[in-house]
């Protein structure tokens, strides 16, 4: 009774379990990079972000105000203030265990002690931060006394990652043009590919001229080709008619590449479709366009759905092709992972940074395949059956 048609597996449990691991293996990156594109340096370079609801301790540098600050008490001049309020925001709320006045020892005393500076007079350090920095001369210069802190510190999260990341213009994080350079490129480099596919596949698909089965060939054999392969020629052809270093050319490049593919898939869909429904519309008179308008098209829906789908992702993510063709050395053209790359270089420390970058480039990609994931399928299945 185990081999008859329609049972349900026993190893049913296994497919589940599987699915579900690596369901949690391609999560678990993701909301990596979405939490700690949430929190600040110093909590991501002290734990983990499966820890982020969790406080943490940390070692940070902290300032005390600037001497513009001071009062005169009788003989003294005192500062007074709290080491968690930096310029005039404070922090989330931190309990001090140590602290030190030297990055060489900076445990070198419990909260409450006093610690004597020389010439920078006297700091009091307590557990919830505040301090009371005094001396008999007046404080100098324009900046503060720094406090080395060991402190438990409380979750802490932050919208200024993205701020940063998106809306700062002073800094080279901004990744806003690099966002709206990366969409100029993939839509239009989406879009071209469909249309000529579409076009060709309903042609290789329905209609009679010689040559029609060495055409199928060759676009399979196009499948094969390696992208490397044909970037120096193709460079090379582009320069030579002047579309070589700007948005026309990458989005001729990625049609190319991006079209075997199209009309392999396009074409095995539409050949699936009942051949009563072409040719009664034959027999009304309809044209071989107006069939490929009002029927091919919309029946053939679920296919380009899901070449939408893989074109989008690959050119999105596409780097390659970005430092081809889109030669600018003022970054006017500059892609998301073209500037992820240089961030890697210029800011590797700054792991902020370059985790809101990661997720900011990663969110629309998801977005789209969530909202077109149920095409996927249907499509990729095309004509695989009858």
């Amino acid at each position: 009774m185990d081999n008859i048609a329609g049972t349900k597996s026993s190893l049913t449990w296994a497919v589940h379990l599987s699915v579900i691991i690596l369901v949690g293996l391609w999560l678990f990156p993701t909301v990596g990079l979405l939490v700690s594109s949430f929190r600040t340096a110093d909590q991501i370079a002290t734990s983990g972000w499966w820890r982020a609801m969790f406080p943490a301790e940390q070692n940070l540098v902290l300032r005390t105000a600037a001497p513009a600050e001071q009062v005169q008490e009788g003989g003294l001049y005192v500062i007074e203030g709290n080491l968690f309020v930096e310029d005039g925001n404070p922090r989330p709320e931190a309990t001090i265990s140590v602290w030190g006045t030297s990055s060489r020892d900076v445990a070198a005393y419990e909260v409450g002690d006093t610690a004597d500076m020389g010439e920078d007079g006297r700091i009091t350090v307590a557990e919830n931060g505040d301090y009371r920095l005094e001396n008999d001369t007046e404080f100098e210069g324009r900046r503060g006394e720094r406090v080395f802190v060991t402190a438990k510190t409380p979750p802490e999260f932050t919208l200024r990652n993205y701020q940063n990341v998106l809306f700062d213009p002073s800094n080279r994080e901004g990744m806003a043009k690099a966002f709206f350079n990366t969409l100029t490129v993939t839509i239009p480099a989406t879009i071209i590919p469909i249309l000529v596919a579409a076009f060709a596949a309903y042609a290789l698909a329905w209609m009679d001229f010689p040559g029609r089965a060495l055409l199928i060939a060759a676009v399979v054999a196009l499948l094969v080709v390696p992208l490397q392969l044909a970037l120096i020629p193709l460079l090379k052809f582009h320069n030579e008619i002047g579309i070589g270093k700007g948005y026309l050319g990458a989005w001729m490049a990625h049609t190319g590449f991006g079209l075997p593919l199209a009309i392999y898939l396009l074409r095995n869909y539409m050949v699936g479709l009942p051949r009563d429904i072409i040719e009664n519309a034959k027999v009304d008179g309809a044209t071989d366009f107006q069939i490929f308008i009002k029927i091919i098209l919309p029946l053939s829906f679920p296919a380009l759905a899901s070449f939408a789908i893989f074109q989008f992702l690959w050119t999105w993510n596409d780097l390659l092709v970005a430092l081809v063709f889109l030669i600018d050395s003022t970054g006017e053209t500059t892609v998301m992972t073209k500037q992820i790359v240089e961030l890697l270089g210029t800011r590797g420390g700054n792991w902020e940074i370059l985790a809101t970058s990661a997720f900011v480039s990663i969110a629309v990609p998801l977005l789209v395949f969530f909202v077109m994931q149920k095409y996927l399928v249907r499509g990729l299945l095309a004509g695989s059956v009858k």
